[in-house]
């Protein structure tokens, strides 16, 4: 590292006698002994010149004595411990009628001291006999090798060159640089208080020169000193032996909450090397407690029968350990813990819950907890046995903690609202289902109502096929147990429906080739209905040869036909009745009626045979 402060080089020449012996260097300030032994001249001759060179410089006007070789002090840094070359006239090339070189430096006083000379073509050779004995040599470009430099070394050297006539000095100051060895914090506080200004540490910066400049850095960011909260003193402490700087940094420190997990450092950026850096150190921030807390630490709703944790928390460092707990009236003292644990909770557990410090029963926290509960009662329940046209009262009871949601279904199909039952029908046979939620409880209950009632035939109608070949009869009951359908012709069956809501519907295809009178009858245990209808022969006959017959003959035929008709029609009854309580008894038409049978229907039935066939006989 090179700068440069003024300078001169002069040739001294007194007189021709003086100027042929020696040519020196004047430089501005030189010690009058010095620049006398050089030019050969009186001090007090040298006095005079060097008098005239200053006023010359000032005026702006050159001596014809003394001219300039430079127009500054080189100078140089060298590292300590190192090896530095100083150059001779900043590294210019050596010239070509060099006679003489010699290295010299300033002992102080002005009493120079001589290092080295070496003759052109000749080996350097050494003239110092002081400390720089055995440290110096000279370079090819006749630079000057100092090694093993220390503080010592900062002063002046000076190349003196003899080429031709001339003899020309060139001064260098050197200066000699060290970074500080590593940094380290010590005096550590043990913990950091907020608010309070307080120690942190001490930084120090050993063996440098010149002296380091210390920063204190908080999460790599530079503190700066505000006289309040931080406050920065440095000092510096000099080795009488190496003359090496010591410097101390001491941070006070006022710390705030972020700075638990902070790292301090410090560092400093010397003139040779990168910026050095300490290792970081952090602290235990304490701080008395301020906000204090209670939770509850359980998942979710609370249901009676469940646990449930309170935990205090306070936000002081370090924290507390020792609690009170206040359970519905009772205090309770928990100490190394924050937490409290209430089992197999009850409504009754229902309530507001505090929770405060030990030593500042002031400082307490509260929260409400609210136990969930549902219980509900439905009436009646089970298996429900209603008659068609009876009513149904259903009785709701609930006890809950809160508005519970309701929902009604039937045979597992959602209903809208709760099912009114003023009079039954068979359509509201079916199983049904009360669901309530609060939160996550739930209830249910159910009933199955069945209605029941003696079949009745709601319509009996007919129409003519697609075809036009033939009749179709529809048969449409209601009833409950399922009833059994039954007509008084032959005919062939089309279709039955599902019985569902107690509603059956059956239908056969006839081909009349008279016109007829047809019934239907349904059966179940509870009791019986029928009806007819009349149906139209899709036949016209034409019997000529009976029509001279009297109106005698034929209302003969018709009474007999009358007769024979209800016959028939009796007959089939009585026929298909028996076989419906036959397949009754072998459940493959079972209706609801016990499979004994009935004594008194059958005794019923035969009555009902006997009085049909006396009006036949009639």
């Amino acid at each position: 590292m090179r700068s440069r402060i003024p300078a001169y080089s002069v040739t001294c020449g007194v007189s021709r006698e003086a100027r042929e012996r020696t040519t020196g260097l004047l430089q501005a300030g030189t010690p009058c002994a010095s620049a006398a032994r050089h030019c050969g001249a009186s001090c007090s001759t040298v006095s005079r010149l060097q008098t005239k060179v200053q006023a010359d410089w000032q005026d702006g006007r050159p001596s014809g004595i003394c001219s300039p070789a430079t127009s500054s002090l080189e100078t140089i840094i060298g590292l300590y411990g190192e090896t530095v070359e100083v150059p001779c006239n900043s590294g210019a090339p050596t010239p070509e009628d060099l006679i003489i070189l010699k290295w010299k430096y300033e002992k102080g006083e002005g009493v120079p001291g001589d290092l080295l000379v070496k003759q052109k073509g000749q080996n350097a050779m050494v003239l110092a006999n002081d400390e720089y004995k055995g440290r110096v040599n000279v370079a090819a470009n006749l630079s000057l090798l100092l090694s093993a430099a220390n503080l010592s070394d900062q002063k002046t050297f000076t190349c003196m060159v003899v080429a031709g006539a001339d003899i020309t000095e060139y001064p260098v100051n050197v200066l000699i640089h060290k970074a500080p060895s590593a940094l380290e914090i010590s005096e550590k506080a043990e913990e950091l208080e907020i608010g309070k200004l307080m120690k942190l540490g001490q930084c120090t910066a050993q063996a440098a020169n010149p002296a380091a400049n210390i920063t204190w850095f908080k999460n790599k960011q530079p503190l700066v000193a505000d006289g309040k909260g931080i406050v920065i003193q440095a000092s510096v402490q000099v080795d009488p032996n190496t003359g090496l700087s010591t410097t101390f940094s001491t941070l006070e420190y006022s710390a705030e909450k972020g700075d638990t997990d902070a790292q301090f450092t410090c560092g400093t950026q010397h003139t040779v090397g990168t910026l050095q850096v300490s290792s970081p150190v952090t602290f235990t921030v304490t701080y008395p407690t301020e906000n204090i807390s209670i939770q509850v630490l359980s998942e979710g709703p609370l249901t009676e029968g469940d646990s449930v944790t309170l935990k205090c928390v306070a936000d002081g460092n370090p924290a507390p350990t020792n609690f009170i707990f206040h359970i519905k009236g009772e205090v309770i003292k928990v100490e190394n813990s924050n937490t409290y644990t209430l089992t197999d909770v009850t409504r009754n557990a229902t309530g507001e819950y505090k929770c405060s410090l030990v030593d500042d029963a002031k400082m307490e926290a509260s929260i409400n907890i609210t136990v969930s509960y549902l219980n509900i009662n439905l009436s009646p329940s089970g298996k429900i046995l209603k008659s068609a046209g009876d009513s149904l009262n259903l009785t709701l009871q609930v006890d809950a903690s809160g508005k519970p949601k309701v929902s009604w279904m039937k045979d597992n199909v959602k209903l809208p609202k709760q099912p009114d039952f003023d009079k039954v029908a068979y359509s509201d046979t079916g199983r049904y289902e009360l669901e309530m939620s609060l939160g996550p409880l739930s209830r249910k209950a159910s009933f199955e109502l069945i209605v029941e009632g003696a079949p009745i035939i709601r319509q009996l109608t007919k129409h003519r096929g697609e075809d036009g070949l033939h009749e179709v009869l529809i048969c449409e009951a209601e009833g409950s147990p399922k009833p059994a359908v039954y007509w008084s012709i032959n005919g062939t069956l089309s279709d039955e429906s599902p019985f569902i809501s107690g509603r059956i519907t059956h239908k056969i295809t006839v081909v009349p080739t008279a016109n007829l009178t047809v019934s239907c009858s349904v059966f179940n245990e509870l009791g019986q209905d029928t009806k007819a209808i009349n149906v139209s022969s899709l036949f016209e006959e034409v019997r000529m040869d009976k029509q001279d017959q009297s109106d005698d003959s034929d209302q003969t035929k018709l009474v007999v036909g009358v007769v024979v008709g209800v016959l028939i029609a009796t007959l089939v009854i009585g026929l298909a009745y028996w076989v419906y309580m036959k397949k009754s008894k072998q459940g493959s038409w079972k209706t609801g009626e016990k499979e004994n049978g009935s004594s008194e229907e059958e005794k019923k039935l035969e009555e009902k045979l006997d009085e049909n066939s006396q009006k036949a006989e009639v």
